[in-house]
């Protein structure tokens, strides 16, 4: 028995507990917990503005890699604590539970972690840097993890006020520290809608995004881009303030209806997100039902027994729901859901009752929702008698499966597959290749229906959709039950073309639209069938992708291959750089043309030597007006715009990292780095045959089953649902029926395509 006594018991002093365990303080330590850092020095800023003292907030990403949060706030206090002895601003970033926000009189209502935001993000930063601008002076101090390396100095004067925060998050901490603008660009945009008083200047030298947020109409506007279908009705807006003499509660809410069929609705509390919702909305949402439900039965004659529901009122509802208030209550450290109690019927209350007083003055408006609501309830009660028409053919015995579906032997959930197929043909190499103990096959025939665009009625009567419901076992609408599910992998395998692609979008839009548990359970995967066949000799090898493809050739060609003085492992890790930078120079040629002077800037980057370097080439420059270039190359007259979209573009940067790479290899190799890769891949490829897969029914049931259904061998993707409000947008966006906003982003992203079939 090993000694235990009072020795092996550890007290974490200061912010060692959040260096020990940071997912406790910031979610993860991946790419949602890094920006997570910025949003709380951002959270500080808010507080401060919410609080009537500051009116802009600047964010920056620097090239070092620091982000750097600013305000022309009060500045942080700069006096020395009464009971710490110490500035009150080292306190605040050193000490958890140390700020404004506990007296309830600096800041009525504050967001953030309940006053560890700061001090956590100085604990997890290999080094932060705090400027304060404040009593006619500048103060500066430096921390590295958590730990005061420089006492607080003045190091200046100055005439304005205010907090800045620099920090470096530390490596040691984080999978990545690379912050991303557009992750960035979506929070900053809700802060300054949701506060239509604040300006918040963003920027990111990394990749030259540079924007500015300020929303005069507030969640007014904001709640016009939930949506990118025509709303039925004009945006509807109101606010209330309750107090007494233990609470207040400010409550602003913005609405309006679209054509479609799903509900959004996006509900704040101080700001922040609350992506489960809680008592704020569910009273918002008790309120608009009571006050449409009752339009309907005072005003509206029916002509059948109809009963609307609370979900009838949601359909095709688009919402913003934010309150204000001092000291909630959240479930979880991460606050995805609001818990105080006393909110739901106040804000239950407020929406009723501004809702009835609007019906009353805008009966247009009030008989447009209506109607919208009536439609919803038809088309559930249709959906109710599909559902049940089902029901009754499944329980006639011999027919109760799909007659198209093979099924396993095993009636385990937790063994057992199911396989959604391309094809019949692809189905029957399926069906003869496959472990039928474990694993069940279910053709599909052409292109399934886009549910985006359709009712569950509707839904319910496509044969195909109906099969995969009655394979599933599930039932769909309100007889769905997770329980009873069949099988504990559902599979999609599709061919490894466009249209395969778009099945795989179709398939996982019904999922999403009418199956979303069985995503949210981890049921839902992707085939993913190889692309390529490499046949030389006796060797035989089944590659996923261009990039497999690729690493393999060079495994093969450097054994025809000999430098002096280079071993083979040292051959292969330059010839794998070589590859990822042609790749690069490859994607970025496509975006942005010529890709011998984006190779030059590259490697050179001088463009006072540009015109000598196209001279040696053959090539010349015709023209030339500010940063666009007209260039006459071998291949005809060619043009480039040389300016920051090009030099600060991700696959530009990081071209030049990986040239940095290739620049350690220069004192043992003298070659050009892309001609001996050209070299070696053409010595892979001489005398072997090289298949690319476009459809599985390519493969026979041995091949089928031996690279995409044999556990051992086969890879396949999970389909996860980290942001359903994001994934909502995206298949609004691709599946829906507004053809603007699709046309605009194919424009928008034509240069972008990697694949594409003509």
């Amino acid at each position: 028995m090993s000694d235990y006594g009072a020795k092996n018991i550890r007290v974490l002093k200061g912010l060692e507990a959040v260096r020990k365990r940071p997912g406790m303080y910031i979610g993860d330590t991946s790419v949602k917990g890094l920006h997570h850092l910025i949003y709380e020095v951002v959270d500080n800023s808010i507080d401060e503005a919410m609080a009537g003292y500051a009116n802009e907030i600047k964010v920056k990403i620097n090239k070092d890699g620091s982000a750097e949060i600013s305000d022309n706030g009060r500045g942080i206090p700069v006096d020395i604590h009464p009971e710490e002895k110490i500035p009150a601003a080292t306190v605040v970033l050193t000490v958890l539970h140390a700020g404004g926000k506990f007296d309830n009189k600096t800041y009525k209502v504050s967001g953030g972690l309940h006053g560890v935001g700061v001090s956590v993000v100085n604990a997890l930063a290999k080094k932060l840097i705090m400027t304060i601008k404040r009593d006619g002076k500048i103060w500066r101090q430096e921390f590295e993890r958590g730990k005061p390396v420089t006492d607080l100095e003045v190091i200046g004067t100055t005439n304005r006020t205010g907090t800045t925060i620099q920090f470096w998050p530390d490596e040691e901490i984080f999978e990545t520290t690379t912050f991303k603008s557009e992750i960035l660009q979506k929070r900053l945009k809700e802060l300054a809608y949701l506060n239509p008083n604040i300006t918040i200047k963003f920027e990111n030298e990394n990749d030259g995004v540079k924007e500015v947020y300020h929303y005069e109409g507030g969640i007014k506007d904001f709640v016009k881009t939930l949506t990118n279908k025509e709303c039925i009705s004009d945006v509807i807006y109101f606010t209330d303030h309750y107090s007494d003499e233990e609470k207040a509660l400010d409550v602003e809410v913005a609405l309006c209806y679209d054509s479609g069929y799903d509900e959004k609705v996006l509900s704040f509390v101080n700001n922040i997100r609350t992506p489960e919702g809680g008592t704020h909305e569910s009273g918002f949402k008790a309120g608009l039902s009571k006050a449409v439900i009752n339009y309907i039965n005072k005003n509206i004659k029916l002509k059948e027994n109809l009963k609307i529901t609370g979900d009838d009122v949601k359909e095709g509802l688009n919402a913003i729901v934010s309150v204000k208030m001092s000291e909630p209550q959240f479930e979880g450290q991460t606050k995805g859901k609001l818990g105080s109690s006393y909110v739901k019927p106040i804000t239950q209350k407020v929406t009723y009752e501004y809702l009835t007083r609007f019906f009353e003055e805008n009966p247009n408006e009030a008989k447009l929702i209506a109607e919208k609501a009536i439609a919803a309830a038809r088309s559930r009660i249709a959906a109710k008698r599909a559902r049940d028409l089902t029901r009754k053919q499944a329980k006639v015995g011999v027919g109760t499966l799909p007659g198209k579906l093979a099924d396993c032997q095993s009636k385990d959930p937790v063994e057992s597959e199911l396989y959604l197929v391309e094809g019949d043909s692809a189905g029957g190499s399926a069906k003869q290749g496959r472990d039928r103990v474990f694993q069940a096959i279910l053709p599909l025939r052409g292109k399934i229906l886009n549910t985006q665009k359709s009712t569950d009625a509707k839904a319910l009567s496509s044969e195909e959709i109906k099969n995969i419901i009655t394979a599933l076992g599930t039932g769909i609408g309100e007889d769905f039950d997770i329980d009873k599910i069949r099988y504990n992998k559902i599979i999609i395998m599709t061919d490894a073309d466009v249209d395969g692609s778009h099945i795989q979008t179709l398939i996982m839009t019904f999922f999403f639209n009418h199956l979303r548990e069985v995503i949210e359970n981890g049921y839902l995967y992707i085939a993913q069938p190889p692309l390529y066949r490499y046949k030389k000799g006796k060797i035989e090898k089944y590659l996923k992708d261009d990039k497999e493809l690729n690493e393999f050739l060079i495994e093969q060609g450097i054994n025809s291959i000999d430098i002096t003085g280079v071993g083979k492992p040292e051959l292969k890790e330059l010839l794998k750089y070589a590859a990822l930078y042609k790749l690069l120079l490859d994607r970025l040629s496509k975006r942005f043309n010529i890709p011998e002077v984006i190779r030059f800037l590259i490697e050179n980057g001088n463009l006072e030597e540009l015109p000598k370097f196209l001279e040696s080439l053959g090539f010349n420059i015709i023209s030339k007006h500010d940063d666009h270039y007209y260039i006459q190359t071998n291949r005809g007259l060619e043009e480039i715009t040389i300016d920051d979209k090009l030099l600060n573009h991700q696959l530009f940067v990081e071209a030049k990292k990986v040239y940095q790479k290739l620049q350690e290899y220069k004192d043992i190799i003298d070659r050009d780095y892309l001609e001996l890769l050209d070299e070696v891949v053409e010595k892979a490829r001489k005398g072997a045959h090289i298949q690319r897969y476009k459809g599985l029914g390519e493969m026979n049931p041995e091949q089928l089953w031996e690279t995409t259904m044999n556990p051992e061998n086969r890879v396949l993707i999970q389909v996860t649902m980290d942001d359903a409000q994001n994934a909502a947008e995206k298949f609004e966006l691709f599946m829906g029926s507004e053809v603007g906003p699709r046309r605009e982003f194919i424009q928008a992203n034509a240069k972008e395509v990697e694949n594409i079939d003509v």
